[in-house]
């Protein structure tokens, strides 16, 4: 896909745009902001991003790509406010990297597979980046269920993984019976311990099933507040409230949600 004009005078435009907001008699709040305290709203796009993607709303994306793309360019115009470097030198580095990382397309070599793939870009990276160990350069600030993955990823790629996922399934088997042995010897620490390997043992699972365990908790949390939702406003049309009533009338209820959404599913 080329660029086209109107994708460019657009992206001019919204430079322009943020120049007069922290210009002179520009917006007291844009003016007022830093790079670290654009952070919070930065993340804020970006899952919002993600949601759209999910929902597959694409009207929804659109418009969230869009919100990423000003705090993209608010960082690079602070950036340049204070005389670090400018916008165009970091779309520069990404054009670079991209082409030095892709020598099967920019540089004449040949590329097999996938996998012969992503160990060209991991020994360019390691390289480049001057790393003394695969598993650097992972942010640690990462979602744990999305930086287990990743961690996962590049130990597989240099083939530190099973071949099938039988024993992918064992390890899980064998993560649950220690944390069931951690806890009937009352052992709080090696408990918590045993917990994490489960959660990053399904997180390897998930890989091997190409499912984003991270995408997946959310679709799961989602659904409990759709339900749980749902049970609320069923016992207030009883005339009961949540703290008011059993574990069984909740239960009762909950089935009955879980039902009315089966039967829902089937008519579409």
């Amino acid at each position: 896909m080329m660029m086209n004009n109107t994708a460019a005078n657009q992206f001019i435009r919204l430079m322009e745009i943020l120049a007069d907001l922290r210009g002179e008699n520009g917006c007291p709040w844009d003016k007022e902001q830093t790079a670290k305290s654009l952070i919070p709203y930065m993340l804020e796009e970006t899952y919002e991003i993600i949601e759209a993607i999910e929902e597959n709303d694409d009207e929804l994306l659109k418009e969230e790509l869009g919100d990423l793309m000003l705090h993209i360019l608010f960082q690079g115009f602070i950036a340049h406010e204070n005389g670090k470097f400018h916008i165009a030198d970091s779309i520069q580095h990404i054009c670079d990297k991209l082409e030095r990382r892709h020598p099967h397309v920019f540089g004449g070599e040949t590329a097999n597979d996938q996998k012969e793939i992503k160990l060209s870009w991991e020994a360019i990276k390691q390289k480049e980046k001057k790393r003394t160990s695969l598993l650097e350069g992972v942010p640690k600030n990462l979602p744990a269920l999305t930086r287990a993955r990743r961690i996962q990823e590049k130990a597989s790629n240099v083939g530190f993984d099973w071949d099938k996922i039988d024993p992918v399934w064992d390890k899980v088997h064998e993560e649950i019976d220690e944390l069931k042995e951690a806890i009937a010897n009352e052992n709080a620490e090696k408990v918590e311990e045993e917990l994490g390997d489960i959660l990053f043992s399904l997180v390897n699972l998930g890989r091997f099933l190409k499912i984003s365990s991270e995408e997946a908790l959310r679709i799961t949390i989602s659904k409990f507040s759709t339900r749980f939702n749902a049970m609320e406003d069923r016992l207030k049309k009883e005339g009961k409230s949540l703290t008011a009533s059993t574990l069984e009338e909740m239960d009762a209820v909950w089935d009955e949600v879980k039902k009315s959404e089966k039967e829902q599913s089937k008519k579409q």
